[in-house]
């Protein structure tokens, strides 16, 4: 009996809320409803669908005393679950009705900027806070979030990750556009200490050991007013370093105060002397020699400037007001120098032609007979060359590359050179093309203005004299001089970085070998050479190409018999023609690089330790059974 009275309450109750006003406003009328049902009947009014979990149960009561919009229905429901421990989250147009203490897990919607809804449903926001610290607002913010919602803070990022109703979120916006203000750095000016020093103690110090982005301080150094720029998210943390700051600029009573300043970039030597030259107005001195200890240079009354090269710093003994202008020139020119890569590719290509023609005859029939015998013939081309007639009679197997033909009858024997082939013909013909094209692609890595050279070759010797020991021994001990010189490829570059990123490179590429006909030499092997000597201009990452350095020569001989060789078609049957044509172009390809920081060159540095490991790892032997592993050292991982 109290079930049926229950589902006619309900039904009611629906027929109640069905119930328009003209204005198309809505009554309703829920009292002790199934929470269910209510569910239903929201649904029934505003189209949305809902996907409800088995642990919502209970009842329910809404009721208004006067009609309300359509709009509203869906915000007084989610009202009326949170009051009974449920939350409502939408996801992909479904909104689920679970209990609240699991809803913040199962939250889809996560907003980046500000989220533009008023409604009660459970959303994730992530605020970027730009002035305060995240850590610090966590404890404010916390008692404001629901009980079974997150708040969490990002150190790091100085980012806020909040999970709460819409409504609620609307509330936080508020605080935190009131209370995330910049308040712009604050100014300290120091009457007696340097910027530059403090700005250095004030950031050791007060950033040792923080994690907290927010709570984090920059000190910045002015030069011109000698004041330290603070800037932190949080105040408290400024008025710690304004404080600290002005204890630290007192008065030390003394004319002249020693101090010492480390340099990260610079040769200590040479800027000790060119601080002393701007201070005394007279140019610096010439460089001494490279790690020994600069004396002290007089840098105007009072003041005095030592380098230590050990441990590349300045000692500076001068007031205070000299020594904070010392401190600001050095703050400029102790800088990090740019680098400068090159990349460069050789190339050489030669391109050798050469073609013999010739017929030679020889007639020494009946040489052996005891009658008389006329002998005749031609004979060019030097004896051995693999093109005499006489000498590849002697041996067929000296015959030279190409077509040979030739006409053998029997042998015979001549006194004093002995038996040989009876050769009375022989028609060599050879055409060589040689082409070859030697490619080289060395790199360099220098220092602006400072100059780089590769070498890859052989350090060959060369014969510069030899003498003779007589005197009163009675053996003479000859001995020969030698003096040993680069012989391959040679790269000299000296970049220099102008505005505009612009590099300036003074070049000198030699490309030298020996020649092999000449090794054999009493005076010494001939060296082949090909240089470039220029100054050219490029931007940064642009190709140049220096070359058409080219080297012709062609050299035509022709042997002949008079008056026979220069008979029409028949005298190239008494002659014998070779032409050789040698070409040479030396071309080279240079692409600068600019890199002034560590990111700059790690890709590059990065894909060759790569290509280096990779070879490493190929050229392990494979393993066998029948062998011992023997493995070869390999490059460990490049850091990152």
């Amino acid at each position: 009996m109290i079930r049926q009275l229950k589902k006619l309450l309900i039904i009611f109750c629906m027929t109640a809320v069905l119930a328009h006003a003209e204005d198309d406003k809505v009554t309703l009328n829920f009292v002790n409803a199934d929470v269910i049902s209510v569910i239903k009947a929201v649904g029934k009014i505003t189209g949305k669908n809902f996907l409800i979990d088995p642990r919502v149960r209970g009842t329910i009561n809404i009721v208004s005393s006067t009609p309300v919009s359509r709009s509203l229905i869906y915000p007084i429901l989610l009202s009326a679950l949170r009051l009974q421990g449920y939350a409502a989250v939408e996801s992909n147009g479904i909104t689920k009705i679970l209990p609240e203490a699991d809803a913040k897990q199962n939250s889809g919607t996560v907003f980046l900027e500000r989220n533009p809804s008023h409604g009660g449903e459970l959303v994730t926001q992530v605020y970027a806070l730009k002035n305060q610290s995240a850590s610090q607002l966590l404890p404010v913010l916390r008692p404001l979030i629901a009980p079974n919602n997150a708040i969490t803070a990002y150190p790091n990022g100085n980012a806020l990750v909040i999970t709460d109703y819409s409504d609620n979120l609307k509330r936080i916006d508020s605080i935190l556009d009131a209370i995330d203000q910049s308040g712009g750095p604050e100014i300290v000016p120091l009457l007696h200490a340097s910027a530059f020093d403090l700005a250095q103690t004030v950031n050791k110090l007060m950033n040792d050991g923080v994690v907290d982005a927010g709570q984090r301080i920059s000190a910045v150094a002015d030069p011109r007013t000698n004041s330290l720029l603070l800037k932190s998210g949080s105040p408290a943390m400024i008025n710690m370093a304004r404080n600290l700051a002005i204890k630290l600029d007192g008065e030390t009573g003394e004319t002249g105060n020693m101090h010492v300043v480390y340099l990260r970039n610079a040769t200590a030597s040479s800027l000790a002397k060119t601080l002393a030259g701007a201070l005394t107005g007279q140019a610096p001195a010439p460089s001494g020699t490279p790690g020994q200890s600069a004396s002290p240079a007089p840098s105007g009354k009072g003041s005095m400037i030592e380098a230590d090269p050990d441990a590349n710093a300045l000692i500076i003994t001068a007031p205070e007001a000299v020594y904070n202008n010392l401190r600001a020139v050095i703050d400029k020119l102790d800088v990090r120098q740019a680098e400068i890569y090159v990349e460069a590719m050789v190339a050489e290509v030669s391109v050798d032609r050469a073609a013999e023609f010739g017929i030679q005859w020889q007639y020494l029939n009946g040489v052996n007979g005891s009658t008389a015998n006329i002998i005749g013939g031609t004979n060019f081309g030097t004896p051995g060359g693999g093109a005499n007639i006489i000498s590849n009679a002697t041996n067929l197997g000296s015959v030279g590359q190409g077509l040979n033909i030739g006409i053998i009858k029997g042998q015979v024997n001549i006194p004093g050179v002995g038996q040989i082939l009876n050769l009375g013909l022989l028609a060599r013909a050879l055409q060589t093309d040689a082409n070859a094209n030697i490619l080289s692609t060395p790199n360099l890595l220098t220092l602006d203005n400072e100059q780089a050279k590769i070498v890859v070759g052989q350090n060959v010797p060369f014969v510069t004299g030899s003498y003779a020991q007589t005197g009163g021994a009675t053996t003479a001990t000859p001995f020969t001089t030698y003096q040993r010189q680069d012989v391959g490829l040679m790269l000299k570059i000296k970049p220099q970085i102008s505005a505009g990123n612009i590099v300036r490179l003074k070049i000198y590429q030699e490309v030298s070998s020996v020649d092999p006909t000449t090794l054999n030499n009493p005076a010494g092997p001939t060296t082949n050479k090909r240089s470039i000597d220029s100054m050219v201009v490029v931007d940064d990452g642009q190709i140049i190409v220096l070359g058409g350095l080219i080297q012709d020569s062609i050299s035509d001989n022709v042997s002949k018999v008079p008056v026979l060789g220069d008979l029409p078609f028949l005298g190239n049957f008494f002659s014998y023609r070779s032409r050789t044509h040698n070409k040479t172009n030396l071309m080279v390809f240079l692409c600068p690089h600019i890199l002034r920081n560590a990111k700059s060159y790690e890709g590059l540095t990065s894909e060759r330790y790569d290509y280096i490991s990779g070879a490493e790892k190929k050229s392990q032997p494979a393993p066998s059974f029948l062998m011992p592993d023997i493995r070869t050292p390999v490059l460990p991982p490049m850091k990152k």
